[in-house]
């Protein structure tokens, strides 16, 4: 994203319009969504459930209370894997996780 800053407001209004997407990868909420992305999860569509967790992060404004990351290797045994961590709680593990699946595991994830 090339975008030229002009004044200070200009800065401003760049920072809080990326502010959504910086959260969502700094991992300061309660709760992590963690998507398995070892090659067997991405081979079974692990790229296309990352990508709806976050838009559905983001659509439920929902970045302050749920970060979404991405983890390396994973069994492929029931992958796509998808984790929620909660602090002060057991880890959930999802499996066999498909796109239409994000808004639930997000909505999970910020209760």
């Amino acid at each position: 994203m090339s975008v030229k800053v002009k004044t200070i407001e200009n800065l401003e209004s760049i920072r809080e319009s990326m502010r959504d997407k910086i959260c969502l990868r700094e991992g300061i909420a309660d709760a992590c969504v963690v998507v398995g992305m070892g090659t067997a999860g991405i081979e079974a569509g692990a790229r296309d459930v990352l990508h709806a967790l976050v838009d559905a992060v983001d659509k439920g404004g929902l970045c302050d209370r749920v970060t979404v990351m991405q983890s390396g290797a994973v069994s492929g045994e029931g992958a796509p894997i998808v984790v929620i961590r909660k602090k002060g709680q057991d880890a959930v593990v999802k499996t066999n996780v498909t796109p239409a699946d994000a808004a639930a595991i997000i909505a999970e994830a910020a209760e």
